[in-house]
């Protein structure tokens, strides 16, 4: 139980290095056609597109990671994007620092 958790917790950690999450994606489009659609922006690293062991079908949402903080500005920059007719929603990911815990005598 332990490890399985310490997987979870390394994934939810991951995710945060990613540049964009995308949202509302059609049950039809594939990581690669997403990357595909990406890649006209910039390099696209990794896509990360997460799929329900019970259905077999993707979530509808995905993690993109690019080369450069211009190449996201590139695809924040044009809106809406649709694929298959469906307009996609996109979030920019915020980097979060770790910050060194106070300890609790201060």
């Amino acid at each position: 139980m332990a490890a399985a958790s310490a997987v979870r917790t390394v994934g939810r950690r991951s995710r945060r290095l990613f540049d964009i999450f995308v949202a509302e994606i059609p049950w039809t489009v594939s990581s690669k056609e997403l990357k595909e659609y990406f890649s006209q922006f910039g390099s696209v690293q990794r896509c990360q597109l997460p799929f329900n062991r019970d259905t077999g079908f993707h979530r509808r949402y995905c993690w993109i990671k690019f080369s450069t903080p211009e190449e996201v500005q590139n695809v924040l920059q044009k809106d809406p994007h649709i694929l298959e007719g469906s307009k996609l929603a996109l979030k920019q990911q915020i980097r979060r620092r770790r910050t060194p815990r106070k300890s609790q005598s201060e």
